[in-house]
Formats: C-alpha cells, sequence, structure tokens
C-alpha cells in the first residue's frame, strides 16, 4: 500500500509538473503555476461551484477533503437527493471525501482500471467509460440500476481506435 500511495504521489507530481503554465522564460528562478488536476475527470467541473475551481486545482490533494468535503457532500445531495449509497457501499460522506481527494490510485498488481463493477479505482485505463462510472456511482444507488437516464452519457468508445504500443493514444485526426 505505501508503494501505491508513493507511485501515486510521484504520478501526481509528475502531472502537476507537466500541467504548470510558465509565467516567465525557463531559467535558474522560473515561476510555475498550477493550472489543473485531472486524476478524476469531471469532478471539479461537477462539484466545485465556479468560484472553487481554481482553488480547488491549486489545493494539495491532501488538503482536499478537508477544504471541499462538505461543499462536494452538499452538491451529490442536491444533484441525487435521495443518495443512500452507491454501488460501492458508500455513503454521502465517505463517497465525496473520496471524490474531493483528487488522485488517480494504480494497483500495481492487479487490473488497472477506473471502475468495472468488480475492481474500484485501480488505476485508469484508455477504454475506461470513466463519465459513466461516475454517472453511476452518483446516480446508480446501491445496485448501480437506479437513475437508467442519468447513469451513463451514451458515449461508449473512443472516436478513434487507440494504439495497440506506446504512446498508446488514438492518431489525431
Amino acid at each position: 500500500m505505501k508503494t501505491i500511495k508513493l507511485f501515486a504521489i510521484l504520478m501526481a507530481g509528475a502531472i502537476s509538473f507537466t500541467a504548470c503554465k510558465k509565467d516567465k522564460p525557463i531559467e535558474d528562478n522560473s515561476i510555475f503555476e498550477q493550472q489543473d488536476q485531472m486524476a478524476r475527470p469531471a469532478i471539479n467541473t461537477v462539484f466545485n461551484a465556479p468560484a472553487d475551481k481554481q482553488t480547488f486545482n491549486e489545493t494539495p490533494p491532501s488538503a482536499q477533503a478537508a477544504a471541499f468535503g462538505a461543499k462536494f457532500k452538499a452538491r451529490l445531495m442536491a444533484l441525487n437527493p435521495g443518495y443512500t449509497t452507491n454501488a460501492l457501499g458508500l455513503d454521502a460522506s465517505t463517497f465525496t471525501g473520496i471524490l474531493s481527494t483528487d488522485v488517480l490510485n494504480v494497483s500495481l498488481n492487479g487490473k488497472t482500471t477506473f471502475f468495472d463493477g468488480t475492481n474500484v479505482l485501480t488505476g485508469r485505463a484508455l477504454n475506461d467509460d470513466v463519465i459513466d462510472a461516475e454517472l453511476t456511482l452518483i446516480f446508480g444507488g446501491p445496485n448501480g440500476t437506479s437513475n437508467p437516464g442519468l447513469t451513463s452519457d451514451h458515449v461508449d468508445h473512443n472516436d478513434k481506435a487507440f494504439l495497440t504500443s506506446f504512446p498508446y493514444l488514438a492518431t489525431p485526426h
């Protein structure tokens, strides 16, 4: 578990570095500004008010749950007033505590997936339907089957096939 956390921290650092906007030319006294966190797509968009989005992006993941957990819970309950638990068995406080900590967990010895019904938040594969997984966990109720009109964006695959070798991303249009 410590290895997973260390790996996640290193990945978050690498992602944070690559998601920086330089304020002046690169030199020894360079200044960089973090622009976005995207471990869990759409979470900041859906759960934060416009005034909180940039603050969320600038807040270290270790401080996000304390700073945003209550706001995320209030938003979850506004989106789904009937929420009790989700397909993972998580109540609103536990679920929004997880959501408000924007990190990408990584399994070093299991399947890498965002959510496949069995494996949960063990990474993220390119073909994972992250938005459908998030919608199911927000609106699908304890069995993942409640509110079927709200549990899918109906975008079931990428518009182009992913490559089978590095860099794996689909070729650009």
